[in-house]
């Protein structure tokens, strides 16, 4: 089994934990929850000094029931299943159908725990995961759990599998305008997983997602044709789209013609007025003699100015 998203956000078809990982886990949960145990068990001594032997044992079969029992059992529920050993080993604790888990499945499988692993010492506990073959305890048995490995080695994307060659355009005119992100999302982690995960688990999956999708496109596939080769062949309709897509936008681009280049202002032309009044002389009142001016040049400088002389 390998990795899938399912709507519930649990990661499907990782592969299920072995007694290694397990019992390492279970061994990080038990330190922990004795660490507590004792440390509540001190408090409670410590507070209880004054009452009769019946009433101390009474609390510390409270206290056995509260903290080594239901304390696990709250923290599988409250974090769906990954209690400190599992999160420490990659482990996580799932329904059969790969949903998270609820109260009642972290109920049975604390009370079976009881059993199988504080009364024996893990020995019924370790038998069990042995004889099963996905590694499965009592408890997971009776409470319909599975633990399986979060986290795995990485590896290479997988392609998408093609449809069936006679499925190929036969969903060209196909609307898939309604269908939301996270459905291809989930279609295309389970067409990548598909070969790998339990035949039965994968078939429940893949008509779930064909469902879906026929509800969002308003279509329901041909006569006969499984949900899965149903579900390949509108991911691969909907990429064509996508490829087409891209390359009559990249084809637009290139042939769209260049933008003009900006007109470059020179001064003396346009945005620049010529001084009004008149030109002072090369007497130097104005500041001085000028260029062109003063020495009998001014008839040259202000047909160099562009002015023409009075005719």
């Amino acid at each position: 089994m390998s990795e899938l998203v399912t709507g519930d956000a649990v990661v499907l078809g990782l592969r299920p934990a072995r007694l290694p990982s397990r019992a390492l886990a279970a061994a990080i949960d038990l330190a922990v929850v004795f660490c507590v145990f004792m440390l509540v068990s001190v408090m409670v001594a410590i507070a209880s000094v004054t009452l009769d032997e019946a009433a101390v044992a009474a609390i510390t079969v409270a206290l056995f029931l509260l903290v080594l029992i239901g304390g696990p059992i709250a923290v599988e529920t409250l974090s769906h299943g990954r209690s400190l050993g599992k999160l420490a080993c990659g482990l996580r604790v799932v329904r059969d159908d790969g949903g998270p888990i609820r109260f009642r499945h972290a109920l049975v499988r604390g009370a079976m725990g009881a059993v199988e692993i504080l009364m024996t010492f893990g020995v019924v506990a370790s038998i069990a995961s042995l004889v099963s073959a996905r590694g499965r305890r009592l408890g997971d048995v009776f409470a319909g759990t599975l633990v399986i490995r979060e986290r795995v080695a990485a590896k290479r994307s997988v392609a998408v599998p093609p449809p069936p060659p006679w499925l190929v355009g036969r969903f060209s005119q196909l609307d898939l305008s309604a269908v939301p992100d996270e459905l291809w999302l989930a279609i295309r982690q389970y067409l990548t997983r598909m070969h790998q995960l339990d035949p039965g688990v994968g078939g429940s999956i893949a008509g779930r997602l064909a469902d879906e999708l026929v509800t969002r496109t308003g279509i329901a596939p041909p006569q006969g044709v499984p949900a899965a080769a149903f579900l390949a062949a509108v991911v691969h309709e909907r990429q064509a789209r996508d490829a087409r897509r891209v390359f009559a936008g990249a084809r637009n681009a290139s042939s769209a013609p260049p933008a003009p280049p900006a007109p470059t202002v020179f001064p003396g032309s346009a945005g620049f007025a010529a001084p009004a009044g008149p030109v002072a002389d090369g007497s130097g009142a104005a500041g001085g003699p000028r260029p062109g001016h003063g020495t009998g040049q001014e008839g040259a400088g202000a047909s160099s100015a562009g002015f023409a002389p009075p005719g």
